[in-house]
């Protein structure tokens, strides 16, 4: 594993936690990529810590599916595979549809405009080049529909997934990658509302994944 020795150290407070959200954000963002192999003497040496709560962590992303393990062998980043994106983003695009169901009748011209300036800030962040910043543009966008149903449940669900996704995304998109036509697609959802068609609205945010899973698609 290539880790940067001056890679600053975790504290000892809630250290199982700190060591998790830090091995699964560099899972999510490719700095561990899908297939190494995790070795807990070197991650304990990374981070400056005992190799027990490397252990604790390494079994919750198990649990996440972030990580496969063979018992008392190896520990390997799970490989991504197109059939598990196609599982994941059908899912999520059932609950984002079911949140804007829900949301539809309460949604003002004051929530449009939010999400139009959210939708103008991702494409604004597309100029820049950053595919990281790129993503969460667009994820906030897609953050804002489920906030707007009210339904505290649904981003428990989402929260896991949407780990998941962005992995995915990180993995398949270079910086080169313009999301433009998901930039339009946000559009016409936005559209939708003004119109209050909530069918067309709908169509519309499934039409937004079902694309974005065929842009990926293209890449495998």
């Amino acid at each position: 594993m290539n880790i940067d020795e001056n890679e600053p150290k975790i504290k000892r407070t809630f250290m199982r936690d700190e060591v998790y959200d830090k091995l699964q954000h560099w899972i999510m963002v490719g700095k561990l990529e899908p297939g190494i192999r995790l070795r807990d003497q070197a991650l304990s040496e990374a981070l400056g810590i005992s190799r027990t709560p490397i252990r604790e962590a390494l079994l919750k992303l198990e649990d996440d599916g972030l990580v496969i393990t063979k018992a008392n062998r190896w520990t390997i980043v799970s490989p991504i595979v197109f059939q598990e994106a196609a599982n994941i983003y059908s899912v999520v695009s059932a609950l984002e549809t079911l949140a804007l169901e829900e949301a539809f009748h309460q949604i003002s011209s004051t929530e449009i405009g939010i999400l139009e300036n959210l939708n103008e800030a991702f494409n604004q962040t597309m100029l820049t080049g950053d595919k990281f910043a790129i993503l969460q543009a667009d994820n906030e966008f897609h953050d804002k529909i489920i906030q707007l149903s009210n339904n505290l449940e649904l981003p428990k669900l989402l929260l896991s997934l949407k780990v998941k996704i962005r992995r995915i995304e990180v993995h398949y998109f270079s910086q080169n990658d313009t999301m433009l036509p998901s930039y339009k697609e946000h559009q016409q959802i936005i559209e939708a509302l003004k119109k209050k068609n909530l069918m067309l609205a709908k169509d519309a945010i499934k039409a937004n994944w079902k694309n974005s899973l065929e842009r990926i698609r293209t890449k495998y």
